[in-house]
């Protein structure tokens, strides 16, 4: 194996020099998706040899070769770790294919084949994000007065988020209106629009890379018209609000009444507050003897005297 991968290096490094690599291929593929480098051969022969590499930073790195009819994918070094589980290697074929691609692949791929004559190919791959859907949203609703006339505009807003390589555009059917692109950066897009809310037109906002498109059509009479029902429900929520308003004044009079009243009770009573007498009691003990009781105390009954 060690001695296989050793002949593999040095092979690589002695086709750079003997070879130039005249026929190249444009790949454009979304992030998240799988692509086949295809080597154009039907079946390879016993002596066949392939030899895959990537270019990172003009260093050239190997991927994936055939031997001796025994394949070797290099995606366990550490200079492959982007690739790292990623990599397949058709035995009949000598193609490779990359899976679950991101744009960490974009780049430039080289095969040599050799079979009894060297061949060069290569292969330049974009990989693009994957593209939202558009949000149309609703900024501002204005009515302007013209010649004793009344004009309702709507300024509406499209917007997409965390986009790179892309393209924002309004349509009015078919021609195009504004547009706005964005290179590398990863970024939000908002483009804007204003029409009249009664006109029947139609509108589109458009997103698109070089090999994908989202469009999001508009609805203006559900974004630029208030609808009965919003209309019943703000009627709703303002009788309700007027009712609420209502009872607490209510409530507040009623407690305030009462509290006038207790006060003024308790100012009576203590106006007509009569003086109170306190007497000392005094009690006068009797004690008899009952002649029927032989001697025995018998109920003994007091008189009370009172004393201011």
């Amino acid at each position: 194996m060690a001695f296989r991968a050793f002949f593999c290096i040095c092979l690589w490094l002695l086709c750079g020099l003997c070879g130039v690599y005249t026929e190249e291929t444009v790949i454009s593929v979304t992030e998240g998706e799988s692509v086949t480098l295809n080597t154009g051969v039907t079946e390879l022969h016993k002596d066949d040899k392939i030899l895959w590499s990537f270019i990172l930073n003009s260093s050239e790195i190997g991927l994936a070769a055939i031997f001796n009819q025994i394949l070797s994918i290099y995606d366990d070094k550490e200079n492959n770790e982007r690739f790292r589980g990623r990599l397949q290697l058709d035995e009949q074929t000598g193609s490779l294919t990359i899976t679950n691609i991101n744009r960490l692949h974009s780049g430039l791929y080289k095969l040599t084949i050799i079979s009894g004559v060297i061949k060069h190919k290569s292969f330049s791959t974009e990989v693009y994000g994957i593209l939202p859907v558009p949000v149309i949203i609703r900024d501002s609703l204005i009515n302007l007065s013209t010649s004793g006339s009344s004009v309702s505009r709507c300024s509406l807003l499209c917007s997409v988020v965390n986009v790179s390589h892309v393209t924002l555009s309004w349509y009015k059917g078919n021609s195009l209106l504004s547009s706005i692109s964005v290179s590398d950066l990863s970024i939000s897009l908002s483009l804007p629009l204003e029409v009249e809310h009664q006109e029947k037109n139609t509108y589109s906002c458009v997103i698109n890379n070089p090999i994908r498109n989202h469009t999001q059509h508009l609805d203006i009479s559900q974004l630029c018209q208030t609808s009965p029902e919003s209309s019943r429900t703000l009627v709703l929520i303002v009788v309700f609000l007027l009712l609420f308003l209502l009872v607490v004044v209510v409530v507040v009079v009623w407690m305030f009444g009462r509290r006038r009243t207790y006060t003024r009770a308790k100012q009576d009573a203590q106006d007509n507050e009569e003086e109170v007498d306190y007497t000392d009691a005094t009690f006068i003990p009797h004690r008899a003897l009952d002649a029927d009781a032989k001697g025995r105390n018998q109920t003994v009954y007091s008189e009370v005297a009172l004393r201011r």
